[in-house]
């Protein structure tokens, strides 16, 4: 199957918001093996949405829209969706008690008319309730092209997809197997990496895909296989792996399954029940704010604290005013007393020590803009390193974050 992505309104197009849902959807698809071959974002305008339906239907077997179902005037997608079918709105009672409980029960307040209109779906159509919203999805079918139009809230699109698309297009259609393993090295540059590996790339079997995904810091390598034989494909791509890991050695350090560090770090510190606490300057929380965006998070880190100033260094963490006048604060020495003080506060497995300076100006030396220590107390000892990120400032502090947690990763990929 071919499938496109729709994602209708205006507030995409002058950029007041950012389109995550078309990436989760294109996940979410070729996990069961449709491909996408098309991601399209339009205005809140009928004649546009028409058009786009149109062209699409000649394309691709499947649309998935989203965007445009609120209760308000210039949410038209509803009503545009039922013209492209030749289909009539009306009052879905399911819908309709739903949206009743939820205003009344949940948000204590009268429903209004524009709230009973949430519940007018196409008379034909297939209706995929939303446990979370107002907004339900709906499906119509047109010379064999599925659309299936989702709310744009991306909570509401995510539970549905889940629950409710994902399973629905399992069951009614035949897909090939799409398998993916990446692998995630640092301290080797792309260019140089794809020069190490050239003669392994060239030798891969047919259906097996290689994709180059560098980021800041590191390089991740990811395997895609895609056939009928799903045992065949899963040993196939283990042996490549194997064979992959014996030319690189230690550039590599963790698997995923396309999923951030942040998680697979998270999987291992549970696997091995060690905890974790973080104190930060440079990043202002961003590497905490990464640790608990992943749900259970709780389960092995403790908190963090974001000393940004050389005085809470020394009165939060226990740095000493003498390694900081001595070292300067943008040093290995204090990122080691950050670590170890963090590490004994919170009385954690790992700590983990930043100070930087991200700039873009520096109150000492303009010689320490980009520079960043990064240390990692374990149980076994202390690791530090001291890092040249550059600039601008954003570059800076997503680096120090990422680098942090691919230190830690490979201790825990080690042990």
């Amino acid at each position: 199957m071919k499938a496109a992505i729709l994602t209708i309104g205006d507030e995409i197009l002058i950029g007041q918001i950012v389109d995550t849902n078309s990436g989760y959807i294109a996940k979410s698809l070729d996990s069961i093996g449709i491909d996408v071959v098309q991601m399209l974002s339009i205005g809140d305008d009928k004649n546009t949405i028409l058009n786009t339906f149109t062209y699409l239907q000649t394309q691709v077997n499947l649309v998935i829209i989203t965007g445009g179902l609120g209760p308000t005037k210039d949410d038209i997608t509803k009503k545009t969706f039922a013209e492209y079918f030749n289909d009539s709105l009306v009052l879905n009672p399911e819908v309709l008690q739903h949206v009743t409980h939820l205003i009344e029960k949940i948000y204590k307040r009268p429903v209004s008319q524009i709230n009973k209109d949430q519940a007018l779906v196409p008379a034909t159509c297939t209706v995929f309730f939303n446990d979370f919203g107002t907004a339900p999805g709906m499906l119509m079918e047109k010379d064999e092209t599925l659309f299936i139009s989702l709310p744009g809230v991306p909570y509401e699109m995510t539970h549905l997809m889940q629950d409710k698309v994902i399973p629905y297009l399992v069951k009614r259609f035949q897909r090939p197997y799409h398998i993916h393993q990446t692998v995630i090295t640092y301290g080797v540059g792309e260019s140089l990496l794809a020069e190490q590996i050239a003669d392994w790339e060239d030798a891969l079997p047919s259906f097996i895909k290689l994709a180059y995904l560098p980021s800041p810091g590191r390089v991740r390598l990811r395997l895609s296989a895609r056939g009928e034989n799903q045992k065949l494909l899963q040993e196939t791509l283990t042996t490549q792996i194997q064979k992959l890991s014996q030319i690189l050695g230690d550039v590599i350090v963790g698997f995923e399954d396309d999923q951030p560090i942040e998680v697979v770090v998270g999987k291992l510190l549970t696997q091995k029940q060690l905890t974790l606490s973080t104190a930060e300057s440079c990043t202002g929380g961003l590497l905490a704010s990464k640790i608990v965006s992943i749900a259970g998070a709780s389960a092995y880190y403790k908190g963090s604290i974001v000393a940004y100033q050389a005085a809470l260094k020394t009165s939060l963490l226990q740095v000493s005013e003498e390694i900081i006048k001595e070292h300067s604060v943008v040093s290995i020495p204090v990122a080691e007393a950050m670590a170890l003080g963090i590490q004994q506060k919170m009385q954690t497995s790992f700590g983990i020590g930043i100070t930087g300076n991200a700039g873009p100006s520096s109150s000492t030396s303009a010689d320490d803009l980009g520079i960043v220590c990064i240390a990692l107390a374990t149980p076994n000892g202390v690791i530090s390193e001291r890092f040249d990120f550059g600039q601008p400032r954003e570059k800076v502090i997503l680096r120090a974050a990422n680098k942090a947690l691919e230190m830690l990763l490979k201790i825990l990929s080690k042990n």
